[in-house]
Parts: structure tokens; sequence; C-alpha cells
């Protein structure tokens, strides 16, 4: 599609009586609103058909519309990268990562993320590259696998990323545990804070931790294996590395677990490049944590709405290892 593109929307209830410019920056999220300043102020933008400057008001129903002349500022990269989708509509879409994909791009990984993913799946939805942009909502960590939301436009972002932050959403997780855990279930109650000791993005719950803050995990015995123990993990709050950190303060870190040793051990960082470093457990090549469930009201039409993801083949093949392993 060449430019100039012409993207026209209606106003929605919630943003009656915004100036236009202001409007046009929610939807067109791969623009800078200085640069909508701009076009609008040139005359490229109607209400109603009427040519309007940037101060202009609008209210619910009016028909906005933006010919835009030039490609987006700072559009997403795009990856190519296969998604299994979970669920999908006009305002999500949740998917099954993979282990080994970061969610978001950080300084030395600029693409290849699920972020950049989505991206490449939302630029198929549209006549314009770069027009819609995914809003990531919450994260799992690289070597967890499993169920994760992601924002389609600005109001389903907006109003998820407050229910994260006000812990409204239920989470499940299936985790492999190093040893045999003895409580059928469990709520572990230990606040979780930054590792002391200059140790970068390692959290801890001892009590030389830097701001900890109060953390919950509740937990239920799946099955007991003679060596490990498989559990499903409910966080009653989202703390970095909360469900890592707490099995392994108890003495159970999870398996495959490259920094969380037991008792809290805080493992020292890998040397090599990831794909040149052997797996901490030969039972799986990655930590055995998958995000299972997630639940939440939509934020649009208010449903109840429970995504699940199925446990991946190296999860599979772990469990059917440590079933077959002898009592130590």
């Amino acid at each position: 599609m060449q430019f100039p593109y012409i993207a026209e929307r209606t106003v929605e209830h919630y943003l009656t009586g915004t100036r236009i410019d202001t409007f046009l920056a929610k939807h067109l999220r791969n623009y800078t609103a200085w640069r909508l300043h701009r076009m609008v102020r040139a005359g490229l933008a109607t209400v109603n058909g009427a040519v309007v400057s940037p101060d202009q008001r609008i209210f619910t129903g009016q028909q906005v519309a933006i010919r835009l002349v030039e490609p987006p500022d700072d559009p997403l990269p795009a990856s190519n990268i296969p998604l299994e989708i979970v669920a999908e509509d006009p305002w999500l879409i949740v998917v099954n990562k993979p282990a080994g994909l970061i969610v978001h791009p950080c300084g030395e990984t600029p693409t290849g993320t699920l972020a950049n993913a989505v991206q490449h799946f939302l630029n198929q939805q549209t006549e314009v590259k770069g027009l819609l942009r995914p809003g990531i909502i919450h994260r799992l960590d690289r070597d967890t696998s499993g169920v994760v939301a992601v924002a389609k436009e600005h109001l389903s972002h907006r109003l998820l990323s407050i229910e994260f932050q006000k812990e409204r959403i239920r989470k499940a997780y299936l985790a492999i545990l190093d040893g045999v855990l003895h409580d059928d279930t469990g709520l572990i109650d230990l606040p979780i804070g930054r590792a002391a000791g200059g140790v970068s993005a390692l959290m801890s719950c001892r009590a030389d931790a830097v701001d900890a803050k109060p953390s919950r995990t509740a937990y239920e015995v799946v099955e007991r294996f003679p060596r490990h123990t498989l559990v499903k993990v409910k966080p009653r709050t989202g703390r970095m590395h909360q469900i890592r950190i707490h099995f392994a303060t108890l003495g159970h870190p999870i398996v495959g677990d490259e920094w969380y040793g037991p008792f809290g051990e805080l493992k020292p960082p890998r040397t090599l490049p990831r794909d040149q470093t052997p797996p901490v457990s030969l039972l799986i090549p990655r930590m055995a944590l998958h995000a299972v469930e997630l639940e939440f009201a939509h934020p649009i039409t208010q449903d109840w709405s429970r995504y699940t993801a199925p446990l991946p083949a190296d999860f599979q093949q772990a469990l059917q290892l440590i079933r077959s392993l002898p009592p130590e």
C-alpha cells in the first residue's frame, strides 16, 4: 500500500471531548503525537467531512479521518515468527509462547521477540504496515512457556494493564520442582526484593533483600515422583521471578532454573553464549515452568474469559523421564 493513506475512526464515548490530535495519537500509536499534530495543522484531518484545527474537540459518534502522507514514525520491526494463536478478537490476541522466546525487545535483542512476531501478524491485517502496534500487557521469562495476552488497540491495553497492576488477573502455572514437596497445598508468604550485593536482575527472599514487597504464591501438588514434584501454582501477587524464588527458598527450585538454587542460593551468571552453554538439567533443556491458564474479565465485553495453553513437548518428555527415575 502506497501513501497517502486515509485512516478513519469513529469517536468512542470514553474519548468524547478530547482534542483531535490526542484522539489520533491514541489510535495511531506508531505515529508520534507531534507528527499527528503537524498533519492536523496542515489541514489533513476532518471531522464528519469538515477540515479542523488541532485544538478541535471531538465527540461520541463523530467520524474522524486523517490523510497519512508518510509511513509511521517508529514502527516495531516485524519478525516473521510462527505464532500459536490461542484466541483472537478485534481487541486482543492470546498466544502460547514457546520457551526461548523473549517477550519484548531489549537492548541486546531489538528483534526476534514475541512483540516483533505479533507486529508481523498484525501487519497482515491492515493495508499499511505498522498501523497497528501490539501492546504488551504482561510478560513471561524467556524460558517460561505458556499463555500470554497482547492488546491490539489502546483501550484494551490500558484497561488490562490496570487490571494487572491491581492484581485482578488470575494466572496458573505448572512447574516441576526438585525434590518431593510434602504438603498437598500451601501458601508461600515471603516478601521479595532485589538481591543484595549488586547481583543484577536477581531477586531474593532474604532479610537483606532491597525494597522487599509482600509476595504470596498458592500451590497444590498435582503429582509426586521419586525425586520431583509437579505442582500447580497460582501467584496471588506479581513480583519479578516470584514463583522461581519462592520455591527455591523452600529448598525446591524449579528444575532447569539457571539462577535460583536450593534455599535461595543465587547461581553465578553464565559466561558462554546461550547456544554454547549446556542445559542446567538433563531432564529438560530449559526451566520447567509453563503458564497453563490465564483468566480475566474481557476489557471491552466484560465477559469472564479463560485461556489455556497445552503442555509443550519438552515438558511432557521431562515428566515421562522423571516417572522412571528411582528414589535417591
